[in-house]
């Protein structure tokens, strides 16, 4: 029951009171780009939320079984972890790209250039390294399967976390459309306004879950 209520927690942590959008600014690209619609920016956030899961269980293992001097190894390859990590980020990105171009070719015409450049997005890269950082409560040598357990869901909280920021952009974004907006903050001045005002609301959540 206390692994449950410590995952449970992790996930609102990352989803919610850390949202890597609004607390850590990353993202911010795809974020403000692919936010004018609610499907492309559900899409968007089911493909980040994919490519994070898969991303973060690899990258995990990666690092503690081969990279880390403690690993069964014995090699100190932290030095190449950062290539490492963005190899595999990149694989996991060609396998939504495959299959979105074949399953959903209008969604994939939509996303245009950002589908690709998820692969260059900081926020799944800084799941990874958060991951990393944090060895203590992650790592294999302290909390055996468990760490990957709760990598993953730390990387599936981050992701869905990311949903959520850009699916309200979206939402307001389509409203927005109808909105008498003042000449000189439409556009880019208006949207930037509203990620402010979105991030300082999410910091009503600071201090909880830990």
């Amino acid at each position: 029951m206390d692994t449950l209520v410590e995952l449970l927690m992790l996930a609102v942590a990352a989803a919610v009171v850390n949202n890597f959008v609004f607390t850590y600014f990353l993202g911010i690209c795809s974020y403000l780009g692919v936010s004018k619609r609610v499907d492309m920016a559900v899409g968007m956030g089911m493909a980040v939320t994919f490519v994070m899961a898969i991303a973060g269980m690899l990258t995990w293992a990666l690092n503690n079984l081969v990279l880390l001097p403690s690993s069964p190894l014995g090699l100190d390859l932290s030095f190449v972890r950062y290539i490492v990590f963005i190899f595999v980020i990149a694989g996991a990105v060609q396998l939504v790209e495959m299959y979105i171009r074949k399953f959903h070719p209008p969604l994939y015409k939509a996303f245009g250039i950002f589908l690709p450049l998820i692969t260059t997005n900081c926020a799944i890269l800084g799941a990874c390294l958060l991951v990393d950082l944090q060895s203590d409560r992650f790592s294999w040598a302290a909390v055996g399967m468990m760490g990957m357990t709760k990598a993953v869901v730390y990387n599936v909280a981050a992701g869905l976390g990311y949903t959520i920021a850009i699916v309200l952009m979206a939402t307001i974004r389509e409203e927005l459309e109808f909105a008498d907006v003042p000449k000189p903050l439409q556009g880019a001045g208006i949207t930037l306004l509203i990620a402010a005002i979105l991030a300082m609301a999410f910091q009503g959540f600071a201090g909880m879950a830990g």
